[in-house]
């Protein structure tokens, strides 16, 4: 025995055994991809103060979406809610931006194959404030709004009265970027103005460096005094626009063409002022012509640059490719459910319905007061069975119904009444109280006995209680001779 572990200990290794991979069978028992095409994938921003746990408990109900969706914990920061119905998915996203302790959650819908930036962005409506009077134009607020991130649409109509001292542009942000919260903007004539951006449905950061990752506490710079995290650890923004310069060497047709400006990453959405595409075209435009043509060429490309150089709407759209944004007249779009005093002026009251519903609602009623039973509603007459309305007396009208027989249209009465009526009743066991002469004697009116007397039989019991006995009299005697 002792010698069998000793050889087993001599073949132990501390390093892992090298096996092949196991693959996966791409069968539908293996994949849950049907089931993901209906749900919606997230992350934390602040772990440290959104707990994951709670997170897909709450939710659900904070979406009053109680058993039509289910959430699944995929780590500590990511997350999963897969949604029973399409509508209620889309619903989901296109309420904006969603928050969890008052700290931010990023949720994009679910792709097989993510992009680079995949949860990386939130959409958000930023309100501008401050903008000069002379500048409320689609392309001037679209500039200021490339700011705050990639505007994708502006709530602007200048042919209504603005009532707000703002302008709303739904832009989406880079969550690792800070939020800008104010713009000094230089308009013609040199005068300086600060853009102030306020961003709806954000409710905590970091109130040092704006980020939505962590708290104040817990910030680089505020732990540091003040000094830069940057130094030590470069963006990607920046070693992108490193790595795009060193492709413009000296054998590059585009070298020396290009302005200094043009080269480089855009900060705000991170991608390269000039598209790898539009590069490569303008490359081909130059390198198919010899002579005094390329020369002709080469200041065409040249001069459109420049045009654009000073235009931050044509580069966007011309150089990086990028759509316009929509503009709505919406103003009050993403906000919810809001109050609006335009389709207040019509009168929608139909009084047909009104007493349709009042014959529908009433009760029978006698003369008396009293009710008598109430009207079905509509939706219960069935058959022959139909309400309708009679004149029973010359004072008003009576409810009644009406029943189809085979002699004709008769009038269904109720059950007759077995009780006698109220003249009757009063008369029934009337008696007239004797006085008992054997026992007592008589003072005044009233019969004064010595044993106590007991009702007669005969007598009515409301005429026997106190209130129907004549009051005894004492004899006024005079003053008293004590």
């Amino acid at each position: 025995m002792s010698s069998q572990l000793d050889k087993a200990l001599l073949h132990m290794s501390l390093e892992e055994e090298e096996d092949e991979p196991f693959i996966l069978p791409d069968t539908p028992e293996y994949c849950s991809a049907g089931r993901n095409s209906l749900s919606l994938v997230g992350r934390l921003l602040n772990p440290s103060c959104q707990r994951m746990s709670d997170l897909i408990l709450d939710m659900p109900r904070k979406w009053q979406l109680y058993d039509r969706v289910k959430g699944v914990a995929l780590s500590k920061e990511r997350f999963q809610f897969i949604f029973k119905y399409e509508h209620d998915l889309l619903d989901i996203l296109n309420r904006g931006v969603h928050t969890f302790k008052l700290w931010p959650i990023v949720m994009e819908r679910w792709v097989e194959k993510p992009p680079e930036d995949y949860l990386q962005h939130i959409m958000v409506w930023v309100q501008m404030r401050n903008i000069p009077v002379n500048h409320y134009t689609t392309k001037a607020l679209w500039a200021l709004g490339d700011f705050a991130g990639k505007v994708v649409e502006v709530a602007f109509d200048p042919e209504k009265p603005q009532v707000r001292e703002y302008i709303r542009a739904l832009v989406r942000f880079n969550v690792a970027r800070p939020l800008r919260r104010f713009k000094k903007v230089t308009i013609p004539g040199g005068e300086e103005v600060n853009i102030r951006y306020d961003y709806e449905r954000l409710q905590k950061r970091c109130y040092t460096c704006q980020r939505l990752t962590h708290e104040k506490e817990q910030c680089p710079l505020y732990l540091k005094k003040g000094e830069e995290v940057g130094n030590s650890m470069p963006s990607t923004a920046e070693s992108k626009r490193t790595e795009i310069t060193e492709r413009l060497n000296k054998e590059d047709p585009l070298f020396g063409i290009i302005p200094d400006k043009l080269l480089g990453v855009d900060l705000a959405s991170g991608k390269p002022k000039i598209a790898a595409e539009v590069l490569e075209g303008m490359r081909t435009y130059l390198m198919i012509a010899e002579g005094p043509e390329k020369v002709a060429r080469a200041e065409r490309v040249k001069r459109s640059l420049e045009d654009l150089e000073n235009d931050p709407i044509g580069r966007k759209t011309a150089l990086m490719l990028e759509a316009p944004p929509t503009m709505t007249t919406d103003l009050d779009k993403g906000k919810g459910v809001v109050f609006d005093f335009s389709s207040q002026g019509r009168d929608t009251t139909n009084s047909n319905k009104l007493m349709a519903s009042a014959i529908v609602a009433g009760e029978r009623v006698l003369q008396s007061g009293k009710v008598v039973s109430e009207l079905p509603t509509m939706g219960h007459l069935t058959g022959s069975l139909t309400s309708t309305f009679q004149q029973g007396s010359s004072t008003g009208f009576n409810a009644g119904f009406y029943e189809t027989s085979a002699s004709g249209t008769n009038l269904k009465k109720g059950r007759a009444r077995r009780r006698p009526g109220t003249f009757k009743r009063k008369n029934i066991g009337k008696a007239v109280m004797k006085e008992d002469k054997a026992g007592g004697k008589k003072i005044g009116e009233g019969v004064v006995t010595d044993t106590k007397r007991k009702t007669r039989e005969d007598v009515e019991p409301s005429q026997s209680s106190a209130r129907f006995k004549k009051p005894l009299v004492v004899p006024r005697e005079g003053p008293s001779s004590i």
